[in-house]
This record gives structure tokens, C-alpha cells and sequence, in this order.
């Protein structure tokens, strides 16, 4: 029998009024297509029913099994008494005032809440998803990282998180075009899971959005870039480094103490060199502590010779945190100095702010909601 590591209890909140049905059942979109089909043969269908169901649940974005129409009446029955497809229930959606942000903090079967985000930009709909109920690194000035962690999502709710967005996409006939995992929680920290919502995802027979489409951010979990060195599947890396020495980096990014700065760096230059893939490094410039022009150049001798590139943020500013963005002379001061030493950069404008769509930030709001 396939295992199902969706097949424990779950808690399922419908729309209409406080109604809460306890569920036994199994998760789909936590099952690869191969698992589906070893499912559904266990239930005494045959094979191919199980890949109109993963058309119905990835093609056609169907949650309801009812709608499944070419699947027997008895077949539909027996989905709607052992299995769900959608893990999710949404709390709370805030829309920036231009339209190009939407952030939706989603209730999972537990009761514990995750955050996800919609961010337009032209000619692409980029979904950025969390990996985890809160966070263990405790980066300072990151609001998921001052709630702590509660636990790491199951595959299905990392994938529930994209559905949910292409659903509602597909009303406006547009479509999820990436998925960043850069929401709540280190990704490589929960590596498993991560990874096989990437697989399902880009499955063709399904979703079918392509590797160069997925950004996995990491604030430097060097085992898990190790591992992602060594996929099929050469997805994007994305690192939160923000600093360029040891001493503040220790501060800023607490896991470094663990995996410093010259064991990030070598396992980023092997990336780069396996797959061919640029790394992105976030460095978020924050006023009076990382933004002057001396940790600029360290910052550029450090990243010679690697492909990469720098997305220079200011800070977004989280509640109960006492840094200060940089100014924007110093982020273009900064700039000039990488771009002199030939280190690639852009200066990315923070999004949402307005809605608190950074990590977190919209979580911590509602919990500390009367």
C-alpha cells in the first residue's frame, strides 16, 4: 500500500458559518503522481483513473469531486468519503493599493496559519510560498522568525498554497507563471517536503511549470544547497546573505554561526559551477549597521569570480524591531561600489509594505488580534 503522509487527522473549515468537520482522510496534493496511482489501484481502480484525477486537480484546478465528471459515480463517492484536495482555508487577503500585491493568511487543518503571496509583475504572476509554520533561525529583524516555529508543512500544504492562487488566477484567465519559496520558514530546512512540491508541480502530466520557474531561498542552510546542487531538476537559488563578514552576519542571520560565511560561499560557487545557474544573494540594507560603503567592497570580494547577482533591498520594517531601512542615497552609494567591482546588481523596492506583506508580518498581526 502507498504511504500516504497525508492520511492523518485533519481539520477541515468550510466557508459557511464556524462549522468545523474532523476528517480522516487522505491529502492528494500530497501524493506524486506514481503515489496516486498506487493509491487509487488500492482502492480497486484502475490506473488510469488515477491520472484523471491528477488532470482534474492540476490541469483543470478542479477541488471538488463531484465536478470530476468522467469518473464513475461510485469513484467520486469513494474520493469524497477517503480524500481531500485542498488543505487550506483563507483568513484574511489584503490587496496592495496598486493592485500588484496580494497577500492571504490560510488557516491549515491544525488551526495554525501560513501566509502566501500573489506579486504581479508584467507579464508574470510570481506566488511565494511558505515551507513552514513559523521559523527557527530567528533572523532579528524577519517577523516570522520573532513568532518562532511550530512545525514544517507536509507536501500537499506547499502545493495547496500555489492551487489556491491559480484558482483564482484562472478566473481572470491568467495563469501562475513562478513560485519562490522565500515565505515563511527555511525551505532547505525542511528539504523533503520542499523538494517533492517541487516535483509535483513540474510534473508534465499535471501543473507542469518548469524548473527554471521555482526560486528556493535559503538564508544559508549549507546542507540543503548541497543537495540541491545535486537535483535533476536545476531550480534557482536565492540566498539571504546581508552581510559580508562573519561578526555581523552572526547577528543578522543567526545560522551562521553554524554554517559561516566560507562554507555558504563554497557551497553557492558549486552550484553555480553544477548547474549553470546564476545565485541570487538578498542583501536587505539597513541603515547604520550593513549599508556602508566598506561592507559594500567586502561584500564585493567576496562574490568575485561567482555567478550570481545581487538584489539590493531596503529593510522592510516588522513591529517590535528596532532597524531602520537605508536611506536611498545609500542603497545607490552602495550600488555603485558592487557595479564598480563588477558584481551584478538591482535595487529591488520593497512590495506590499502597505499590506505588511513582509514574512509574517500579516500571521503575527492576526494573532495578536484580540
Amino acid at each position: 500500500m502507498a504511504r500516504c503522509r497525508g492520511s492523518a487527522e485533519l481539520i477541515e473549515l468550510h466557508s459557511f458559518g464556524d462549522r468545523v468537520l474532523v476528517h480522516n482522510k487522505v491529502l492528494l496534493t500530497d501524493l506524486s503522481y506514481e503515489q496516486l496511482v498506487s493509491w487509487a489501484t488500492d482502492q480497486g481502480e484502475p490506473p488510469f483513473r488515477a491520472r484523471q484525477v491528477f488532470e482534474w486537480i492540476y490541469r483543470s484546478l478542479v477541488f471538488d469531486f463531484t465536478s470530476m465528471t468522467n469518473l464513475p459515480l461510485s469513484f467520486r463517492q469513494k474520493l469524497v468519503d477517503l480524500a481531500i484536495i485542498q488543505s487550506l482555508v483563507p483568513l484574511d487577503t489584503l490587496t496592495s493599493a496598486n493592485g500588484l500585491t496580494t497577500k492571504t493568511l490560510l488557516r491549515l487543518g491544525d488551526s495554525e496559519t501560513i501566509e502566501t503571496v500573489l506579486m504581479r509583475y508584467e507579464g508574470r504572476q510570481t506566488v511565494c510560498v511558505s515551507s513552514q509554520v513559523g521559523c527557527a533561525l530567528g533572523c532579528p529583524f524577519c517577523a516570522t522568525g520573532q513568532s518562532g516555529f511550530k512545525r514544517n508543512l507536509s507536501t500537499g500544504e506547499v502545493v495547496d498554497q500555489v492551487l489556491y492562487y491559480a484558482r483564482l488566477l484562472k478566473v481572470r484567465d491568467e495563469a501562475v507563471t513562478n513560485v519562490v519559496f522565500m515565505g515563511m520558514g527555511e525551505p532547505l530546512a525542511n528539504y523533503d517536503e520542499t523538494w517533492r512540491a517541487i516535483q509535483i508541480l513540474n510534473d508534465p502530466r499535471g501543473f507542469g511549470l518548469g524548473a527554471r520557474r521555482f526560486t528556493v531561498s535559503s538564508v544559508g542552510w549549507v546542507p540543503g544547497i548541497r543537495r540541491l546542487t545535486q537535483e535533476k531538476l536545476a531550480v534557482g537559488l536565492a540566498v539571504s546573505l546581508h552581510a559580508a563578514d562573519n561578526a555581523l552576519r552572526d547577528r543578522l542571520v543567526p545560522v551562521n554561526r553554524r554554517y559561516p560565511i566560507s562554507e555558504l560561499i563554497a557551497a553557492c560557487r558549486e552550484y553555480a559551477k553544477s548547474t549553470g545557474r546564476r545565485v541570487s544573494f538578498e542583501y536587505a540594507l539597513i541603515q547604520d549597521i550593513n549599508d556602508d560603503l566598506e561592507q559594500a567592497r567586502e561584500l564585493g570580494h567576496l562574490l568575485r569570480g561567482l555567478l550570481c547577482h545581487v538584489n539590493l533591498i531596503p529593510l522592510n520594517p516588522t513591529e517590535g524591531c528596532d532597524y531602520c531601512p537605508s536611506s536611498r542615497e545609500h542603497v545607490l552609494a552602495f550600488r555603485r561600489v558592487l557595479n564598480r567591482m563588477g558584481i551584478a546588481s538591482t535595487v529591488r523596492l520593497a512590495r506590499g509594505i502597505d499590506i505588511q506583506a513582509g514574512c509574517g508580518q500579516l500571521r503575527s498581526r492576526r494573532r495578536e488580534s484580540p
